[in-house]
C-alpha cells in the first residue's frame, strides 16, 4: 500500500481510476470495514485502483476520542483490506476547505470515479458538507456516491465512541462484536519492578502510549501472541494497589503460564476477551500470587471456550490485525 502524507495525486498506474472511501476510520470498526470494502469491491468490478482518504490528528485533540489503533496496526488493518493507495494529510492541510473545494480536490487527485463514505460522514470547513452535498457536488463530475449505511450492534449504530465507552465499562465482548475483531495492545515490553518473578509469576508489563483509550481497570482474559505462537494468559491493568504508593502510575502486566523467556524490547500482541474482576488491594504478597495464578487458571479454561464460540465470527473472514 502505497501511502501519502499530503494533498497530492496518487500514483494509480491506470487509466481507469480509483474508487475512494472516505472517513476518519479511527477504530477500522465493522460500519468502517463496510464501506473501505464496499471501495475495494468497486475498485475490482471496474479495473480501478481502492483507494482511502483520511487524515491525521494531533495525540491529544478535542475533535475525536482517544485512540483505539496504533498508526502502524491502522496501515496494515486497510492494507489488509485490499488498499493500494492510502491519502492522510494532516488536518490542518483540509480544515479550512470549503465542501466544494474538499470534494473537487479529491477526485482531481486521485481521480475518482466513485467516492464511498457511511451516512454520517461530514466534510468541508465546519463540517458543512453531508452525504446529500456530496452526491449534488458530484452528479456533475460524472462521479459515482455509494453512502452505506451505519453498522448496528444491538439494535443501535456502531461508532467508535460506543467501543470507547464499552472498553470503559469492562464490556469486552461488545468491544470486540463492534469492531470485528479482538480489542488487543501491541506495545513495547518495559522493565518492571520484577515483583512477578519474584512470586514465581513472572510478568510482561506493557505501557499505554500517551493519547490511547484504557479499558476498565481490573484482571481480564487475555491471549498473547509471542513470535508466531499463541498463549492464554491473564491481563491486570491499574495502578497495582497492593505494591504502589503513587497510584496515578498505570500498568498494564499480563502473566502468560508456560512460558519463559526475555521479551524486553519487543512488542507481543496481547488479545482481551472477557473482564474478570475490578483491581483490589491484597493484605499480603501471597493473596497476589494466589490470585494472579486463579486468573491464569481460568484464562486457560475459559478462553478455549470463546474461542470455539467466536472462531468463525472473528476469524471467518481472514482479516486480523491488533494494536
Amino acid at each position: 500500500m502505497q501511502i501519502y502524507s499530503q494533498l497530492v495525486p496518487l500514483a494509480l498506474g491506470n487509466a481507469n481510476g480509483s474508487a475512494v472511501a472516505m472517513g476518519f476510520f479511527d477504530g477500522i470498526h465493522i460500519g468502517h470495514r463496510a464501506v473501505i470494502e464496499g471501495a475495494v469491491q468497486w475498485a475490482r468490478a471496474h479495473g480501478a485502483s481502492p483507494a482511502v482518504f483520511t487524515f491525521k490528528l494531533p495525540t491529544e485533540n478535542k475533535m475525536k476520542g482517544k485512540r483505539l489503533l496504533s498508526t502502524e496496526d491502522k496501515h496494515a488493518l486497510i492494507e489488509r483490506l485490499g488498499v493500494e493507495h492510502y491519502l492522510c494529510p494532516d488536518f490542518e492541510e483540509i480544515k479550512a476547505m470549503t465542501p466544494e473545494q474538499f470534494v473537487l480536490g479529491i477526485v482531481r487527485d486521485c481521480n475518482a470515479k466513485a467516492l464511498f463514505c457511511g451516512e454520517n460522514f461530514t466534510f468541508g470547513a465546519k463540517a458543512a458538507g453531508n452525504p446529500e452535498l456530496l452526491r449534488k457536488l458530484c452528479a456533475p463530475l460524472g462521479v459515482e456516491v455509494v453512502v452505506l449505511p451505519m453498522a448496528q450492534f444491538e439494535e443501535k449504530p456502531v461508532s467508535s465512541t460506543r467501543i470507547r465507552t464499552a472498553l470503559e465499562g469492562g464490556d469486552i465482548p461488545a468491544a470486540n462484536a463492534m469492531l470485528g475483531m479482538p480489542y488487543a495492545i501491541r506495545f513495547a515490553v518495559h522493565h518492571g519492578a520484577g515483583l512477578g518473578r519474584t512470586l514465581g509469576v513472572p510478568t510482561i508489563n506493557q505501557l499505554y502510549p500517551q493519547g490511547f483509550q484504557l479499558p476498565r481497570f481490573g484482571i481480564y482474559i487475555t491471549r498473547t501472541k509471542i513470535r508466531d505462537t499463541w498463549y492464554p494468559s491473564a491481563t491486570g491493568l491499574g495502578t497495582r494497589p497492593t505494591v504502589n504508593d503513587d497510584l496515578s502510575k498505570v500498568t498494564c502486566e499480563t502473566f502468560i503460564p508456560g512460558f519463559s523467556g526475555d521479551l524486553y524490547g519487543t512488542d507481543p500482541v496481547v488479545e482481551f476477551y472477557a473482564y474478570l474482576s475490578p483491581s483490589k488491594k491484597f493484605d499480603t504478597l501471597d493473596e497476589l500470587r494466589d490470585c494472579i495464578n486463579h486468573a491464569a487458571r481460568r484464562a486457560e479454561g475459559c478462553l478455549a471456550i470463546l474461542l470455539r464460540q467466536r472462531k468463525r465470527t472473528l476469524w471467518g473472514s481472514g482479516v486480523l490485525v491488533t494494536g
